[in-house]
């Protein structure tokens, strides 16, 4: 007997629709990510995910019963969808570190990447963020970035929301309005929720079987769409290669190298022990030392780009206060050395003037550290990493910034790479 949508039960409706997408063509490399995890439908008295509509925890998916009954087919495929998506693009550990600085941003900003993906690949109707969902997070500007794109470009433009709550989206609703009702073009307001609680509670070997199964679902799903025998799928093969915004490598890489330990304090519990269940106090150093900026002015990099690069090293310095900040530029030579204390740095971008732009030998950076005395606690080093001679000698700690050339691994140091439109 056929029973209509009206007669199905939320868990029908659900399998119905999932069914519907592992049959539509252009979701046939989805079947892997489809039939990971669980998932369940939750009554509102069982529900504990924040907004009362779905949620996932990278792994497992839940749907809110009583949303649910709200959506049409098409609308319902939307959100199963979306909420795939998320799980393929591994949003809740890829984008942790946007979770722990501002989890209203997180799930604004992950949602913005899924939403134009998907209203880009369903102008057909097969699936559609209307009803319920018409006033979730869509604007033209964001296609082509990922989510930490998004998120500096919101932040940079001041359109990022201020953190509030704990980032599962309890309030006013999808909409954001008291009375319930939805606010079309509303542009803001992420639609489900994210269990970031529950990724956490994932143990090491969970989070490496997670990502395994993740990526073999991704080669599989390519596989069977049959797009690898003709060079790949590019968002497939996209998706299998780490996911690392280099701001966020940058800021590790200094709070890391230029905290010290002059003293400890259980203010501020040490990370390193915090997943083994052990508090152990922080080392915190009042004398941080002198941090070098060492720059290549071959000509691979304008000034805009260095502005913001230097703008996002000032930020990480209000963060651990060096005692100094030193910009060496660079080309065959040393041919700028710049020196700015602490109460200098807010003028940094607009009093900085590179010099040189000549060849690329970054060995010279070392030397003339050696022969000017010059002992810093760390040295970043912003290069397109196209050198005339080998990596150099280094004394201190050491990270590579490299644009545009992820074919190149420096032989000494740690390394990130940034793509240019990233600056």
């Amino acid at each position: 007997m056929f029973m209509t949508s009206e007669q199905m039960t939320a868990e029908q409706r659900v399998q119905k629709a999932i069914v519907s997408i592992m049959q539509n063509p252009k979701y046939v490399a989805l079947a892997g990510i489809l039939m990971l995890g669980d998932r369940v439908v939750v009554s509102a008295e069982d529900w504990h995910y924040g907004t009362p509509t779905a949620c996932t925890n990278g792994k497992d998916e839940m749907y809110h019963r009583d949303f649910v009954g709200k959506l049409n087919d098409a609308e319902l495929r939307f959100l199963i969808l979306h909420e795939s998506y998320h799980k393929l693009y591994k949003h809740l550990t890829t984008w942790k570190w946007i979770n722990d600085i501002n989890p209203n941003e997180a799930n604004v900003c992950m949602d913005f990447v899924i939403n134009v993906k998907l209203r880009d690949d369903n102008k057909d109707g097969f699936a559609t963020m209307t009803g319920e969902l018409a006033s979730g997070c869509y604007d033209e500007k964001y296609r082509g970035m990922d989510t930490a794109e998004v998120y500096h470009a919101r932040k940079e433009s001041g359109e990022d929301q201020q953190p509030q709550g704990d980032g599962t989206g309890q309030g006013t609703g999808i909409d954001g309005d008291e009375d319930g009702t939805v606010s079309q073009g509303l542009t803001q307001q992420p639609f489900d929720s994210h269990d970031w609680e529950g990724a956490k509670e994932l143990s090491p070997q969970e989070k490496n079987d997670l990502a395994r199964d993740i990526d073999e679902a991704i080669r599989q799903g390519a596989l069977i769409a049959g797009k690898t025998g003709s060079g790949g799928d590019r968002d497939l093969v996209e998706l299998l290669k780490p996911q690392i915004d280099w701001r966020e490598v940058l800021r590790e890489f200094v709070v890391t190298t230029c905290t010290g330990s002059d003293y400890s304090t259980w203010q501020r519990p040490n990370r390193r022990y915090i997943s083994a269940g052990v508090y152990m106090p922080s080392g915190i150093s009042e004398s941080i030392g002198e941090l070098v900026i060492a720059i290549d002015t071959s000509g691979s990099i304008g000034q805009p780009e260095l502005s913001r690069f230097l703008t996002e090293v000032k930020e990480i310095c209000d963060t651990v206060h060096p005692d100094k900040v030193r910009i060496l530029y660079w080309d065959t030579e040393v041919c700028g050395d710049e020196k700015y204390e602490m109460h200098e740095l807010d003028d940094l971008t607009k009093s900085t003037k590179p010099k040189g732009g000549g060849g690329t030998d970054v060995e010279c950076v070392p030397e003339y550290m050696i022969k000017e005395g010059v002992k810093p606690q760390a040295c970043i080093v912003l290069t397109d990493g196209y050198l005339g001679g080998s990596w150099g000698k280094w004394a201190c700690p050491i990270l590579w910034c490299i644009i545009d050339n992820e074919g190149t691994v420096p032989d000494v140091g740690t390394h990130v790479h940034v793509k240019s439109r990233e600056l």
